[in-house]
């Protein structure tokens, strides 16, 4: 059950039903929004919804939640999650650029994308240390030491960077290094691995598994926010469907529907789903027409010498292009980049 507070309950009055909670065996999620503060009752139903909670101090409403996943709802939260990376903020009316190489290869390709995306405008860097491939025998990315060479970007260039980890063993020490910590599309059903994340402070970028429906992504985000970690951005990236013209195919409903859905900030990669260079700029600016709040961009100084989906990086020229061409329709929508 959701409980909401009125706008003028007082911190006792929240401390109260928290405390009530605690008495029949319940536990109390608090999430204290701009104008009211909501609080999400978990446990025995039956209990919870027997008492009159309206009856309360402070309390406007008590609402049964019928959705699996309670606290990335939007009946948990009516505003928008917005999330601050240093001086970048990844939704609330802005939209948010993330690109750089699929994985980190060298110190000079790490340095070069980086000093490239920065000029162009992208807010925040990507780039790999350790990759999930579907062979044994491809590059899995240089782990620790590419981590090092993305501080040293952050350092040169004033971007924070995103990095994915693959396993649990590792959260900690990503988590050390990275400002974002990535969860790609095969590990999005890894319970293990994201109640993990969700117990380190760092923020966490969620991509959609190329098999899930939008429901079961944000279940799997729910599994990151009940463990106290709050701020989750998601990112679509395509599904598989029947469709082998592209690598996947871009939901790009999956957009507005979860900002019904959900109060987290939602992100498109436009690289992974079309896997084709020329894809890019029209799916990216799609993104932007459909209220994403962002996009992730592969970006390579030498796309056919990648040893990572070298066929969907743009070049830093191509990205400067498409820049433009997003900065303008933002614009238009009265969006921030």
């Amino acid at each position: 059950m959701i409980i909401v507070m009125r706008r003028q309950a007082s911190p006792a009055d929240v401390a109260g039903v928290v405390a009530r909670l605690a008495e029949i065996g319940c536990e109390a999620h608090v999430s204290a929004g701009q104008f009211r503060t909501v609080i999400g009752a978990i446990g025995d139903r039956e209990v919870i919804s027997t008492l009159p909670w309206e009856a309360m101090s402070g309390v406007e409403k008590a609402v049964p939640v019928l959705k699996s996943f309670r606290f990335v709802s939007r009946d948990f939260q009516e505003e928008d999650t917005v999330i601050d990376v240093g001086d970048v903020s990844v939704g609330g009316g802005s939209f948010t650029v993330v690109a750089g190489p699929c994985a980190v290869e060298s110190r000079e390709q790490l340095l070069r994308t980086a000093e490239a995306v920065s000029a162009a405008g992208a807010r925040i860097l990507r780039g790999d240390a350790f990759k999930p491939r579907t062979s044994p025998y491809s590059f899995q990315g240089l782990g620790e030491e590419g981590l090092k060479y993305l501080v040293e970007a952050r350092e040169k260039f004033g971007l924070p960077f995103v990095a994915e980890v693959l396993d649990s063993r590792d959260v900690g020490l990503v988590s050390s290094y990275a400002d974002i910590i990535r969860i790609g599309t095969r590990n999005m059903s890894n319970y293990s691995l994201l109640a993990e994340v969700g117990r380190q402070p760092k923020p966490v970028m969620l991509k959609r598994g190329f098999t899930a429906t939008l429901e079961e992504w944000l279940n799997a985000a729910e599994y990151i926010y009940k463990e106290g970690n709050h701020q989750i951005m998601l990112v679509e990236r395509g599904i598989r469907t029947f469709e082998t013209a592209s690598r996947n195919t871009l939901d790009i409903t999956a957009v507005p529907l979860v900002k019904t859905m959900s109060h987290l900030p939602i992100l498109i990669d436009p690289s992974h789903s079309g896997g084709k260079r020329e894809l890019v700029a029209p799916l990216a600016r799609a993104a932007v027409g459909v209220g994403a709040d962002g996009m992730m961009v592969d970006v390579h100084p030498a796309p056919d010498t990648a040893k990572v989906d070298g066929a969907q990086a743009l070049l830093p020229s191509e990205f400067a292009d498409l820049m433009e061409s997003v900065r303008a329709l933002a614009g238009v929508l009265g969006l921030k980049t």
